[in-house]
C-alpha cells in the first residue's frame, strides 16, 4: 500500500514537535513531511536574521526533535521543506547566507533519515524575466549539488504562484514545460539523478492548471506531493473536498504515471477551521483520505 503523510507545520503550531508526532500517528498515518520552519521562519528570514544552527559546527543537534520524535512513534520522515524564501530581491550578501543555511538543511535532511528535501525555487515576486530567473535559479540548485550527493537526498522543486496587481499569477515552475525543463537541465549537470519535483496540487489550482494533465507531463520526476485544497481564489491549504479541485483527475493521474511515493498532505490550516477538540478527528479524516487516495492509485 502506498504510504500516507502529513507536513509537520500548522500541527506544531499547537503542539510540540514530539506532541505532534505522536497525534499523526494516532490518527493513522505512516509518516511526515518534516518542515523546518521551527528552526528558520519566513518571517525571520524576511527580517534578514542570521540563525545559530548556520555557524554551530554541532549544527545537525537542532534537528534532533524531528529524527527522536520519528523514531520514537514508528514514523517514517518521508520528506522534508526547507525554510523559505530562498531569498530576497534586496538580500545582497543574506542571499548567499541563505545558500548557506539551505546546505546545512540537506545536512539535516538526511540526519533525520530523509531522503527527499522540497527547496522553494529561487524568486520572490512575480517576474516576466524568465531568462534572469532560469539563470538564478540553474546558478543556486547547481550550489546545492555537491552537498545533495554527499548526503544523498534529492532536492524537489515546486511549481509557485505569485501576487501582481492584486491578480494572482502562474510563477517559477507552474508550466510543466519549464519544470521538466529545470529538473532535467539540473539532473544533466549532476550527473545522476539528483533533482526531482514537489506538484502542489493547491498552487495549480490557483493558476487553473489541469492537475492530471501536470501530473501526466510530469510524469516520473514527481517524487513529493504537497496535497490541499482551495477555493481556487485564496490559498487555503485545506483538506481535500473543501475546495474546488477535481480528486478523481488527480488520483486517475497519479495512478497512470505508476506513482508509488507517500501521499502527503499540506493541509496546514486544516486544525485552525476547527475547534482545538476535534483536532483528532480532523486528522483522522485526512489520514482516512489519504488511504482512499491510495487504493484509486493502486487499483
Amino acid at each position: 500500500m502506498i504510504p500516507v503523510s502529513i507536513q509537520t507545520a500548522g500541527i506544531t503550531d499547537f503542539y510540540s514537535i514530539d506532541e505532534s508526532y505522536r497525534r499523526i500517528k494516532e490518527a493513522g498515518f505512516d509518516g511526515v513531511d518534516a518542515n523546518f520552519n521551527p528552526i528558520m521562519s519566513s518571517a525571520a528570514i524576511v527580517r534578514k536574521e542570521k540563525f545559530p544552527f548556520v555557524s554551530d559546527p554541532d549544527f545537525l543537534r537542532f534537528f534532533d526533535p524531528w529524527k527522536d520524535a520519528a523514531k520514537k512513534y514508528g514514523l517514517e520522515n518521508f520528506q522534508a521543506h526547507a525554510p523559505y524564501p530562498c531569498m530576497l530581491p534586496d538580500g545582497g550578501e543574506y542571499n548567499e547566507y541563505l545558500l548557506e543555511a539551505l546546505k546545512k538543511m540537506i545536512q539535516g535532511c538526511r540526519h533525520v533519515g530523509c531522503s527527499r528535501l522540497v527547496i522553494h525555487p529561487f524568486f520572490y515576486t512575480y517576474t516576466t524575466d524568465k531568462k534572469a530567473e532560469w539563470e538564478l535559479n540553474i546558478k543556486n540548485y547547481s550550489s546545492l549539488i555537491q552537498t545533495a550527493k554527499e548526503n544523498d537526498v534529492i532536492i524537489c522543486l515546486e511549481n509557485m504562484f505569485a501576487h501582481c496587481r492584486n491578480k494572482i499569477m502562474a510563477a517559477i515552475c507552474s508550466d510543466m514545460e519549464e519544470a521538466c525543463r529545470y529538473v532535467d537541465t539540473l539532473n544533466d549537470l549532476a550527473g545522476e539523478r539528483r533533482f526531482a519535483f514537489c506538484l502542489d496540487t493547491g498552487h495549480l489550482q490557483l493558476v487553473s492548471i489541469d492537475i492530471k494533465n501536470a501530473i501526466l507531463k510530469l510524469g516520473h520526476r514527481i517524487e513529493a506531493l504537497h496535497i490541499h485544497d482551495n477555493d481556487g481564489i485564496v490559498d487555503q491549504h485545506m483538506p481535500p473536498y473543501m475546495g474546488v479541485m477535481d480528486w478523481s483527475r488527480f488520483t486517475d493521474g497519479l495512478k497512470e504515471i505508476g506513482y508509488k511515493n507517500s501521499i502527503n498532505f499540506e493541509t496546514y490550516n486544516a486544525l485552525k477551521a476547527f475547534d482545538r477538540e476535534l483536532a483528532g478527528d480532523v486528522l483522522s479524516l485526512i489520514a482516512k483520505t489519504g488511504r482512499l487516495f491510495a487504493r484509486r492509485i493502486e487499483a
